[in-house]
């Protein structure tokens, strides 16, 4: 069978061209594909752990870990912020960019002064690893006291019209295996006076605190104990003295929202005698339209509460300021003065004297 010769040269220059094509390089498609490739580049961060326990410390050690990690994505890794979730911990220099495949630290120490038992500490890490945008790595174990220190802080409370010396007793007990000696610092403070006393050698002991009296102002200072311990070779408490008034009032004023009141209400002041002799309440008085008072005496002759009754709608008007007054038997506090002001806003100032003396012309 004869072919045309067009027919033949046809088909020599379609199959040439169709293999021409096979054989040539495609910029275009092979630019896809390497953009496709690096679109899947990404970032990839991987913990040893994400949890350190510490076991078990003496309270106050400070416990430090380093949490490793590495990157096993294609991208540079990024820790973004390392924002730890107390004041208790802190966070070291860390790495802030991981090339793939290599290893990072993120140092965290915890200061375990304030805590006891079993303590958590959480941690949160920001990165850029677009499956694990933010990471929580935890500090956890336990915090012992070595010595336990009951009460931890003496108060004492003195009227400035009798005063007479009060000791209390600070028990002291050590938890530790070995026994243990202690000795006691000098208080810098003259109001207070230390004596320091074995109950059973190596293991309890008890500090007596004296405040010494008379007192013009109250007092406060921080006792120290040495102990033969290096796991706690010192021990702080703190002792403070209250000097009281002989006629306290709480509070100190009557304040009154803004505005109309929507409905009646009662405000009550507590009044507390902290001299020698009983108390006595008369004559209360507001100088308010509208408003009432009545005295409750819950202790008799030590402890009252006056209240001051306030009707629907009572408003103070701009400036306004009102008072409560009754009469006392203590012979420095005849006239007590309570005053009702509206509530203050951030920068007014405040009325502080509410006790007026026998000798003031208000009397």
């Amino acid at each position: 069978m004869k072919l045309n010769c067009w027919t033949v040269l046809a088909a020599a220059v379609t199959i040439g061209w169709s293999g021409s094509g096979l054989a040539q390089h495609n910029p275009v498609g092979e630019s896809a594909s390497a953009a496709g490739k690096a679109g899947d580049a990404r970032s990839r961060i991987a913990f040893a752990s994400t949890a350190f326990d510490f076991g078990r410390i003496g309270m106050g050690a400070v416990v430090g870990h380093e949490f490793i990690f590495t990157n096993t994505g294609t991208a540079t890794l990024e820790i973004k912020d390392v924002r730890p979730g107390c004041g208790c911990t802190t966070a070291g220099e860390w790495n802030r960019k991981v090339e793939p495949g290599r290893t990072g630290v993120i140092p965290l120490q915890v200061n375990t002064a304030g805590f006891l038992n079993e303590i958590s500490k959480k941690t949160v890490i920001s990165c850029n690893d677009p499956d694990q945008p933010d990471i929580l790595l935890e500090i956890k174990g336990t915090v012992w006291r070595a010595f336990e220190v009951k009460p931890s802080l003496v108060m004492f409370a003195v009227s400035s019209e009798a005063q007479t010396n009060q000791t209390k007793v600070v028990r002291i007990v050590s938890q530790l295996e070995e026994p243990v000696t202690m000795s006691q610092q000098e208080s810098t403070n003259a109001a207070f006076r230390t004596e320091l006393k074995t109950v059973k050698p190596g293991k309890e002991f008890e500090l007596h605190v004296t405040m010494v009296t008379p007192l013009e102002a109250s007092a406060r200072t921080t006792l120290k104990l040495k102990t033969s311990s290096a796991q706690a070779p010192l021990i702080s408490l703190s002792a403070q003295a209250t000097v009281l008034k002989p006629v306290a009032l709480s509070p100190e004023e009557i304040t009154l929202p803004p505005g109309p009141l929507p409905v009646a209400r009662t405000n009550w002041v507590l009044v507390r005698n902290n001299g020698t002799n009983n108390l006595a309440l008369s004559d209360a008085g507001v100088d308010l339209p509208g408003a009432t008072v009545r005295f409750e005496e819950i202790q008799p002759g030590r402890l009252f509460r006056v209240g001051v009754q306030f009707p629907d709608g009572f408003q103070l008007a701009p400036e306004q300021q009102g008072q409560v007054t009754f009469k006392s038997n203590h012979p420095k506090y005849r006239l007590i003065h309570v005053p009702v002001v509206h509530a203050r806003t951030p920068g007014r100032g405040r009325n502080d004297v509410h006790i007026v003396p026998i000798s003031s012309k208000k009397i």
